[in-house]
């Protein structure tokens, strides 16, 4: 079994908020999974949608614990599974360091200062994971806006649109090498 996780915060309210790329794509990517339903899982602390890619078990994941706590649902779901994090864990995340529409396939790097993938750090014991950041800078300065309230804010229409047709296809590209593995 693979588990992608894709970061981001539960609720309405942050629904297409920049921090949410990995719960856009995660959202995105369902249609793409043979007989897939989410589920709310408790013992998790997440949505999760189970199916299968290239006759391969994955599990697509929406950590309800908010981004900077999503080391906690992760952490169960590689312990109840037996996964070892460096082969089956892909996590997608936003990233402020890549201006919007650029995606990096990383694996055993730091967190770089984003609070969600530091927390899977502690709680994973490792920096040893899959990761795909999606890029979602789009300020012409950081002394705009802070970059804790950048995050925090919607994506235009014109971003959206941007994500879905051209972002998203590429990082699934990216997740599929992951599967192959």
């Amino acid at each position: 079994m693979k588990i992608i996780v894709g970061l981001g915060n539960p609720g309405k309210k942050y629904k297409n908020t920049r921090h949410n790329a990995g719960y856009t794509f995660a959202g995105w990517y369902f249609s793409k999974l043979d007989d897939a339903t989410w589920k709310k899982e408790t013992d998790f602390e997440s949505l999760i949608a189970y199916g299968s890619k290239n006759e391969m078990r994955v599990a697509l994941v929406r950590p309800q614990t908010f981004m900077n706590d999503s080391g906690r649902a992760t952490k169960a779901l590689c312990n109840f599974y037996k996964l070892e994090p460096g082969k089956d864990l892909l996590v997608i995340h936003d990233d402020t360091d890549l201006p919007l529409g650029i995606i990096r396939a990383t694996s055993d790097s730091s967190s770089a200062g984003h609070k969600g993938v530091q927390n899977l750090i502690e709680h994973l014991n490792t920096q040893k994971f899959h990761r795909i950041r999606i890029g979602v800078e789009a300020r012409n300065s950081r002394d705009d806006v802070p970059t804790e309230d950048f995050v925090l804010q919607d994506f235009s229409p014109e971003e959206l649109a941007i994500l879905t047709s051209q972002v998203f296809p590429n990082v699934a590209r990216e997740l599929e090498n992951f599967l192959k593995k």
